[in-house]
């Protein structure tokens, strides 16, 4: 019933129970994944030490069948998927630790393996010394035609969004939720026109409302993305710090802007240029470092 490995490696992720560790465990053993959904249901309880319901659930056919319905309804409402397996998935996110097994997208596609990707994150409630170095900073890069990917939440993720859109620019906006549970709701309209024009990406499916722990989980394909990430204001503990240090870890340049030892949005960028990240005051320092990796553009 599933006849191609995208559908099989989609459907299998969907399933209750079935984690990337262990989706990946199966496509390292066979990267057709055609013997999972045909061998016994006591070999499978043997050999992964699966529970005999979640066996039962992916191997109902009625189960597969529902997925395939689900596959038709998401092309009637214009959402792809993409797996790992695909080639069209981004290049530099999957030479992270712990890559998403399944995109799914609405939008502009191309966009995934832009050369010039450049991920924005930062404060929730940014000063007005935030959006004004936010402004800065950006604007030469859109009008060089670089892509700004962010998160979609409040402060500087929208403002990064909106000044591309402002500019003519394009943007990718990675949700930790599915389409149809747009967080925070505020944000559906604009989500919308991304969804239209540019690229809005999750590796939750649509139906999926959205939890607090997936937020940080998403913070990995913000900057997995791209070869770098700037982070505009941001406090000693908070997400965009996770997704800094997790840029860092990935190997990828991470660009901070610094602020004052008295403002407490400041803490968490100063702290990362300590750890390694480039002080950042201009485009042109993230093109210096930058520009190697898109001169064939």
């Amino acid at each position: 019933m599933l006849n191609n490995v995208e559908d099989r490696i989609t459907y299998l992720s969907q399933c209750k129970g079935v984690g990337r560790k262990q989706l990946t465990r199966w496509l390292n053993e066979d990267p057709s994944l055609k013997s999972i959904l045909v061998r016994k249901p006591d070999e499978l309880s043997e050999r992964y030490k699966l529970q005999p319901d979640l066996i039962d659930l992916f191997l109902d056919p009625r189960n597969q069948e529902n997925f395939l319905k689900k596959g038709e309804a998401y092309r009637r409402d214009n959402i792809e998927t993409i797996t790992i397996l695909n080639a069209d998935y981004p290049p530099q996110l999957r030479q992270i630790y712990d890559p998403p097994i399944v995109l799914y997208l609405k939008g502009d596609r191309r966009l995934l393996t832009h050369p010039r990707l450049l991920s924005v994150v930062g404060t929730r409630y940014p000063t007005i010394n935030g959006k004004n170095s936010l402004r800065k900073i950006l604007s030469p890069l859109i009008q060089k035609g670089w892509v700004i990917v962010s998160g979609l939440a409040y402060g500087i993720d929208l403002h990064s969004h909106e000044q591309a859109m402002r500019q003519s620019g394009k943007t990718i906006a990675v949700l930790g939720s599915g389409f149809r549970h747009i967080y925070p709701k505020e944000h559906i309209p604009i989500s919308d026109e991304i969804a239209s024009k540019h690229l809005l990406l999750s590796e939750y499916p649509p139906d999926v409302k959205p939890a607090k722990w997936q937020f940080p989980l998403r913070n990995r394909i913000i900057s997995g993305l791209s070869r770098g990430t700037l982070i505009i204001e941001a406090r000693e503990k908070s997400g965009s710090l996770i997704t800094g240090d997790l840029a860092l870890q990935d190997g990828r340049e991470v660009f901070a802007v610094p602020g004052s030892i008295l403002e407490p949005c400041s803490a968490g960028t100063n702290h990362l240029i300590q750890q390694g990240a480039k002080l950042t005051t201009c485009a042109e320092d993230i093109l210096e470092e930058l520009v190697d990796f898109t001169t064939n553009v």
